[in-house]
């Protein structure tokens, strides 16, 4: 069974910085990285394809940067400046086709 795992989360104080981290334990997959504040709907960050290639929800692209090491099987999202809005479960997801797997998600605090 294919499984994305999120790492990464935590409590950071406004204008602090994290790198979230997704393993996925077999497969080459397009993958992103979503979040969801509580009473929210589910929000598109960014992705990265298996070759590379980046895209970035506007909102947010100034403040983070997706990549990938694919000997590692791993994406990572790195979150700078982060703000109080910014406090939300983090999730990643893998894409191959019409596959969509989600990680269990990371939960994110910013706080002072």
């Amino acid at each position: 069974q294919v499984q994305f795992v999120e790492s990464g989360g935590g409590v950071v104080q406004p204008g602090g910085s994290l790198r979230l981290s997704c393993v996925v334990n077999r497969g080459t997959w397009t993958m992103g990285w979503y979040r969801q504040a509580p009473g929210n709907q589910r929000e598109w960050i960014a992705s990265i394809t298996s070759g590379g290639a980046t895209a970035y929800a506007d909102a947010l692209k100034a403040r983070v940067t997706i990549s990938r090491d694919s000997w590692k099987n791993t994406a990572y999202l790195q979150m700078n400046n982060l703000k109080p809005e910014d406090t939300a479960t983090y999730y990643c997801n893998g894409v191959r086709g019409s596959e969509t797997v989600w990680g269990q998600g990371t939960q994110v605090t910013v706080s002072s």
